[in-house]
C-alpha cells in the first residue's frame, strides 16, 4: 500500500514547472538589467532589515528554546551589520563579469568553418540548505547574474529568515516584470516535500546541498538529479620545521577561533617534530587563552594544559566548534601522508619559509583549496575574488572548491560557417 503524499499548499511540480520557466526568461537578460536588478535587491535588503530582524528573531527564539549547538546559532544569527554585509555582497556580485555569452576557442578549421565554445547557464538550480539564512540572499544573486533559476529549500530553524529574505528578492523581480519563480522557495521543510523536490529531473538540473553532513548524505542518496557534493570541511594546518612560528601562531588562531562554526575553520594542526618544542608552547597559551579544548597525539600532549588524548577517529572529526587536533609528525612526507588519509578534500594550509617546500605542497595536496602562508580561513568565495559563492564542493565535478558564477554555468560547442557541408 502507497503512503499518503504529504499535505502541502502548493505544488512541488507546478513550483518547478514556474522555474524552468523562469529560467528560460533570465537566460535573455542582458548583463545590464542582472546588474540592475541585483543592485536594487541589494537596496530594498537595506530598508527592509526591521522586518527581516524581526522574522530572524522568531527563528533564534526558537533556537535558544531548542539549546542548538553555539557554532548553529551563530549561523542562524542575523544583525543589521550582517543585512549590510549581504547587501554588499550582493553588489560585489552585480559588479563582477558576466560569464553568460562569453566565447572562447573560437578558431578555423581546415574546412573554413569556426569552432568555439559558449558559456550558458545550466538552469534550475534546486538550493538545501539548514541554518543559513545568508545563503537565500546568495544564492539568489548568485543564480540571477549567471542565468539560472533557483529553488530554494532552507531547514526549519532558519525558516521564517529565509522567507522574509526571499520575499524581499521576489518584489523587485516582481517590480522588473521577471516572474518570481526565478527564485522559488519552498515554505514547508518536511523532508518527504523534499524527496518530491529532488525527482524532478525533468526540470531541475543541479542540486547543490550546503549544511551538515547528515543532509548531504540524505541528497545524495536520494537525488535523481546530479548533486555537488560538500560533506565537511576538515581543514589542516602544516606547521613545517622552515616555519616562521610568528606566523604560525597567527594562521593557527585565525583559522581555528575567527569564526570556529564555519567548514573553512582549521580542525587539525600538524607540527614538525623539528619545530615542536619551539612552537607548542607558544600555540598551547594561545589556544587556552581563547578556551580551545585540545585533543592531541603522545608527542604533544604535555604542551597543553586540561588536553585529552587524541582517539581513533580524532583526526576525521569535524568540531565545528572550539576544539582543535593536533599531532606532531616525523617528516615533511609525514604531514602529507596524513593529510592525503584524514582531508575531506576542502582546504590545507602549510605555514613554511622554504619555497621548494611550499611548492611541492602546493603541487602534492589535491584538495579543492591549498594555502601557503595563508588562514584558512581565506578559503571562501568573496575572499577568493568569487563574490559571494553558493557553496563549496569537494566533488571534482563539475565544479571544485568556492563556487561563483562561472560554476554556475557550462559551455556549449558554437559553430559558424558560410555553407560548408560534410565531404
Amino acid at each position: 500500500m502507497q503512503s499518503a503524499e504529504p499535505s502541502r499548499a502548493f505544488d512541488v511540480v507546478a513550483l518547478c514547472v514556474q522555474a524552468q520557466a523562469a529560467s528560460r526568461q533570465l537566460a535573455q537578460l542582458s548583463e545590464a538589467q542582472k546588474n540592475q536588478i541585483l543592485s536594487d535587491m541589494a537596496t530594498a535588503l537595506i530598508e527592509a532589515t526591521p522586518a527581516i530582524l524581526a522574522a530572524n528573531a522568531l527563528d533564534m527564539a526558537a533556537a535558544r528554546e531548542k539549546d542548538l549547538a553555539p557554532a548553529m546559532q551563530d549561523r542562524l544569527l542575523l544583525t543589521a551589520e550582517r543585512l549590510q554585509q549581504l547587501a554588499a555582497a550582493v553588489r560585489q556580485i552585480a559588479a563582477l563579469p558576466d560569464p553568460v555569452g562569453q566565447i572562447r576557442q573560437l578558431a578555423p578549421r581546415p574546412n573554413g568553418i569556426q569552432v568555439g565554445r559558449m558559456r550558458i547557464p545550466l538552469g534550475v538550480i534546486a538550493m538545501i540548505y539548514e541554518a543559513r539564512p545568508n545563503v537565500t540572499a546568495d544564492a539568489g544573486a548568485l543564480c540571477l547574474k549567471s542565468g539560472n533559476a533557483v529553488i530554494l529549500r532552507g531547514g526549519r530553524e532558519a525558516l521564517h529568515s529565509s522567507l522574509a529574505i526571499a520575499a524581499v528578492l521576489q518584489q523587485v523581480l516582481g517590480k522588473h516584470q521577471i516572474n518570481p519563480a526565478a527564485i522559488a522557495v519552498l515554505p514547508d521543510p518536511d523532508r518527504a516535500i523534499l524527496l518530491e523536490l529532488l525527482q524532478q529531473k525533468a526540470y531541475v538540473d543541479l542540486v547543490i546541498p550546503r549544511g551538515g553532513e547528515g543532509l548531504i548524505h540524505f541528497v545524495s542518496d536520494n537525488s535523481r538529479i546530479p548533486v555537488i557534493q560538500h560533506y565537511k570541511g576538515i581543514c589542516h594546518l602544516f606547521v613545517d620545521k622552515a616555519a616562521d612560528p610568528d606566523k604560525a601562531l597567527a594562521l593557527l588562531l585565525n583559522g581555528k577561533t575567527q569564526r570556529p562554526g564555519v567548514c573553512n575553520a582549521l580542525e587539525t594542526l600538524l607540527v614538525h617534530q623539528d619545530i615542536a618544542a619551539a612552537f607548542l608552547p607558544l600555540a598551547g597559551a594561545a589556544l587556552a587563552e581563547k578556551g580551545v579544548q585540545v585533543f592531541a597525539c603522545p608527542r604533544s600532549l604535555g604542551y597543553f594544559n586540561a588536553a585529552q588524548a587524541a582517539g581513533p577517529s580524532q583526526y576525521d572529526t569535524e568540531y565545528l566548534a572550539l576544539a582543535l587536533s593536533v599531532r606532531v609528525v616525523d617528516s615533511f612526507a609525514d604531514a602529507t601522508a596524513h593529510i592525503e588519509q584524514h582531508s575531506s578534500g576542502h582546504t590545507e594550509v602549510i605555514c613554511t619559509q622554504d619555497i621548494s617546500r611550499a611548492q611541492r605542497f602546493l603541487k602534492q595536496i589535491n584538495s579543492a583549496v591549498v594555502m601557503v602562508n595563508a588562514s584558512s580561513r581565506f578559503s571562501d568565495g568573496g575572499e577568493l575574488g568569487l563574490g559571494a559563492e553558493i557553496g563549496i564542493s569537494t566533488s571534482k565535478l563539475h565544479a571544485y572548491g568556492p563556487m561563483g558564477l562561472e560554476s554556475l554555468t557550462t559551455e556549449k560547442y558554437i559553430v559558424i560557417g558560410d555553407g560548408q557541408v560534410r565531404q
